[in-house]
Protein backbone atom coordinates (compact mmCIF):
# COMPACT_ATOMS: atom_id res chain seq x y z
CA UNK A 1 0.00 0.00 0.00
CA UNK A 2 1.65 3.43 -1.16
CA UNK A 3 1.75 5.92 2.25
CA UNK A 4 -0.43 9.13 1.85
CA UNK A 5 2.21 11.23 1.70
CA UNK A 6 4.29 9.45 -0.92
CA UNK A 7 2.17 11.47 -3.98
CA UNK A 8 2.85 14.84 -2.15
CA UNK A 9 6.42 14.67 -1.49
CA UNK A 10 7.28 13.04 -5.28
CA UNK A 11 4.90 16.40 -6.43
CA UNK A 12 7.26 18.94 -3.80
CA UNK A 13 10.63 17.56 -4.66
CA UNK A 14 10.03 17.56 -8.10
CA UNK A 15 8.41 20.97 -8.65
CA UNK A 16 10.94 21.81 -6.36
CA UNK A 17 14.18 20.62 -9.01
CA UNK A 18 12.45 21.93 -11.69
CA UNK A 19 12.16 25.72 -10.01
CA UNK A 20 15.85 24.98 -9.35
CA UNK A 21 16.63 23.78 -12.18
CA UNK A 22 15.08 27.01 -14.03
CA UNK A 23 16.62 29.36 -11.93
CA UNK A 24 20.39 27.69 -12.29
CA UNK A 25 19.42 28.26 -16.03
CA UNK A 26 18.33 31.55 -16.32
CA UNK A 27 21.51 32.64 -13.89
CA UNK A 28 24.76 34.28 -15.74
CA UNK A 29 26.92 33.37 -13.50
CA UNK A 30 26.87 29.90 -14.50
CA UNK A 31 29.23 29.39 -17.67
CA UNK A 32 28.53 26.12 -19.15
CA UNK A 33 26.36 23.24 -18.64
CA UNK A 34 28.86 21.38 -16.88
CA UNK A 35 28.97 24.01 -13.77
CA UNK A 36 25.15 23.88 -14.05
CA UNK A 37 24.57 20.34 -13.54
CA UNK A 38 26.65 20.06 -10.93
CA UNK A 39 25.59 23.21 -8.87
CA UNK A 40 21.76 21.13 -9.20
CA UNK A 41 23.62 17.82 -8.30
CA UNK A 42 24.96 19.42 -4.86
CA UNK A 43 21.89 21.55 -4.33
CA UNK A 44 19.49 17.92 -4.33
CA UNK A 45 22.57 15.87 -2.75
CA UNK A 46 21.64 17.45 0.37
CA UNK A 47 18.08 16.66 0.10
CA UNK A 48 18.99 12.87 -1.36
CA UNK A 49 20.76 12.43 1.95
CA UNK A 50 18.18 13.29 3.97
CA UNK A 51 15.49 11.48 2.29
CA UNK A 52 17.77 8.25 2.12
CA UNK A 53 18.35 8.82 6.36
CA UNK A 54 14.54 9.37 6.40
CA UNK A 55 13.63 6.04 5.04
CA UNK A 56 15.99 4.03 6.69
CA UNK A 57 16.02 5.41 10.15
CA UNK A 58 12.51 6.85 10.47
CA UNK A 59 9.85 3.53 10.49
CA UNK A 60 6.45 4.81 10.68
CA UNK A 61 6.90 8.40 9.92
CA UNK A 62 9.31 7.99 6.94
CA UNK A 63 6.53 8.88 4.38
CA UNK A 64 5.31 11.75 6.50
CA UNK A 65 8.96 13.26 6.97
CA UNK A 66 9.98 12.97 3.45
CA UNK A 67 6.95 14.75 2.54
CA UNK A 68 7.13 17.51 5.16
CA UNK A 69 11.12 18.10 4.05
CA UNK A 70 10.20 18.07 0.53
CA UNK A 71 7.28 20.76 0.73
CA UNK A 72 10.27 22.76 2.59
CA UNK A 73 12.21 22.53 -0.31
CA UNK A 74 9.40 23.40 -2.02
CA UNK A 75 9.21 26.86 0.11
CA UNK A 76 12.74 27.44 -0.69
CA UNK A 77 12.32 26.95 -4.34
CA UNK A 78 9.47 29.20 -4.41
CA UNK A 79 11.35 31.98 -2.96
CA UNK A 80 13.45 31.78 -6.11
CA UNK A 81 10.57 32.87 -8.65
CA UNK A 82 10.82 36.36 -8.32
CA UNK A 83 14.33 36.07 -9.53
CA UNK A 84 13.03 33.32 -12.17
CA UNK A 85 10.36 35.74 -13.52
CA UNK A 86 12.39 39.10 -13.66
CA UNK A 87 15.57 37.22 -15.14
CA UNK A 88 13.54 35.48 -17.54
CA UNK A 89 11.40 39.08 -19.06
CA UNK A 90 15.11 41.13 -18.68
CA UNK A 91 14.34 43.07 -15.81
CA UNK A 92 16.44 42.06 -13.25
CA UNK A 93 19.38 39.42 -13.40
CA UNK A 94 22.17 40.77 -11.61
CA UNK A 95 24.57 38.73 -9.38
CA UNK A 96 23.09 40.44 -5.99
CA UNK A 97 19.60 39.84 -7.19
CA UNK A 98 20.69 35.92 -7.47
CA UNK A 99 22.91 36.09 -4.40
CA UNK A 100 19.97 37.17 -2.67
CA UNK A 101 17.66 35.04 -3.42
CA UNK A 102 19.70 32.27 -2.68
CA UNK A 103 20.34 33.96 0.68
CA UNK A 104 16.68 34.27 1.23
CA UNK A 105 15.69 30.69 0.62
CA UNK A 106 18.12 28.93 2.34
CA UNK A 107 17.29 31.02 5.61
CA UNK A 108 13.89 29.95 4.64
CA UNK A 109 14.30 26.46 4.60
CA UNK A 110 16.72 26.61 7.63
CA UNK A 111 13.37 27.42 9.55
CA UNK A 112 10.76 25.67 8.29
CA UNK A 113 12.89 22.67 7.97
CA UNK A 114 13.44 22.86 11.75
CA UNK A 115 9.65 23.75 12.44
CA UNK A 116 9.14 20.08 10.11
CA UNK A 117 11.36 18.43 12.36
CA UNK A 118 9.37 19.91 15.33
CA UNK A 119 6.36 19.22 14.14
CA UNK A 120 7.34 15.64 13.50
CA UNK A 121 8.38 15.20 16.85
CA UNK A 122 12.15 14.15 15.85
CA UNK A 123 15.27 14.60 17.56
CA UNK A 124 17.14 18.17 17.04
CA UNK A 125 19.94 15.83 15.82
CA UNK A 126 17.89 15.70 12.10
CA UNK A 127 18.02 19.24 12.32
CA UNK A 128 21.72 19.41 13.07
CA UNK A 129 22.72 16.78 10.62
CA UNK A 130 20.34 18.59 7.78
CA UNK A 131 22.79 22.05 9.14
CA UNK A 132 25.86 19.92 8.51
CA UNK A 133 24.82 18.71 4.97
CA UNK A 134 23.68 22.71 4.09
CA UNK A 135 26.82 23.55 4.89
CA UNK A 136 28.65 20.94 3.18
CA UNK A 137 26.81 21.57 0.01
CA UNK A 138 27.02 25.71 0.51
CA UNK A 139 30.99 25.41 0.88
CA UNK A 140 30.72 23.01 -2.27
CA UNK A 141 29.10 25.32 -4.47
CA UNK A 142 31.64 28.16 -3.39
CA UNK A 143 34.64 26.21 -3.78
CA UNK A 144 33.74 23.41 -6.69
CA UNK A 145 31.08 24.77 -8.65
CA UNK A 146 32.42 28.61 -8.57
Amino acid sequence: MIQKDFFPAILYFALSTLLTWWFVKISPLYISQEQMLLSTAVAGGKWAIQVFAGLVFLGEKRWAFVKEIGFVCLIGSCILIPYIALAAFSIANTPPFFVGSLVLAVVAMIFFYYKAISKLDLSSRWFLMWLLCLAIAVTLQLTVVF
